[in-house]
Order: C-alpha cells, then structure tokens, then sequence
C-alpha cells in the first residue's frame, strides 16, 4: 500500500514527503481521511528516508517493521478532501541492530500531528515473517 505522493527531500538524517488528500485517497469517506492515519504517512516517510540511505550505500533496500508510536498529538481529526500535507521525519537515534526512533511532523492546513515512531529494519526481515528468532 502506497500512500505517500511525492519526495521533496531527503538527508543524512531527514526525510520529507508529500500526500494530496483526494476522494480516491486510500481510508478515504464522507469526511476525508482519519487523523490515525498520519502515522501512517509518517512509517511510509521514514520508509523513503531508509531507501534513499539504502541506494546513497549502493546496497537493496530492506523492510521495515512499525514497533510503535509515543506522544501522538493531533490539532484537528481529519483530514479534509482537497488537503496537501507534508511529512517531516528525523531520526532521533539508531541502534547497530536496526531499531531506530524518528521525531515526525506532519503539516497541513488544518494544523499539525507530531509522533515519535520507534521502527526496526531487521538484516533478514523473512526469517522474522517465518516465525524465526533473529
């Protein structure tokens, strides 16, 4: 599921995104789309950050798995059709064994959401899926 619709940037250690709310928007209804899923659009941003640092050291781009989410806060509860919003991710901290925690700002013109996303990017994520420890 791809939710993000475009990059405007990316760092050592940011990445921003873009997302146009539209009636065709994935968790789309009569009132637009939920503010929950801005954590969404904050995952999938650091998604992009960890593939523009996965192709920067010329390696494949692995999975990611959403650990959890601290201090979300919302100044609206929807996001309305018609809406453009951007997403600013920050990685706060990496640990050598890929969990990672990311300050998160999303901006549009309804207000601001703000997250910290704990997130962790396994060497061999299918060993994980398969049930094994890593």
């Amino acid at each position: 599921m791809l939710l993000i619709d475009k990059v405007l940037a990316g760092g050592d250690d940011f990445a921003r995104c873009q997302v146009r709310i539209d009636a065709q928007s994935t968790f789309a209804d009569e009132q637009g789309v939920p503010i929950w899923v801005g954590i969404e659009y904050m995952a999938q941003t650091i998604a992009v950050f960890a593939g523009l640092k996965a192709e920067q050291a010329g390696e494949p781009v692995k999975m990611g798995f959403l650990l959890g989410t601290r201090r979300f806060e919302s100044e609206f509860d929807y996001f309305q059709l018609g809406d453009v919003v951007e997403i600013a991710v920050t990685q706060s901290f990496m640990q050598e064994n890929g969990l990672s925690v990311f300050s998160c700002q999303l901006t549009g013109p309804r207000g601001r959401q703000t997250a910290q996303l704990t997130v962790y990017q396994p060497n061999d994520a299918a060993s994980i899926l398969a049930g094994e420890q890593p």
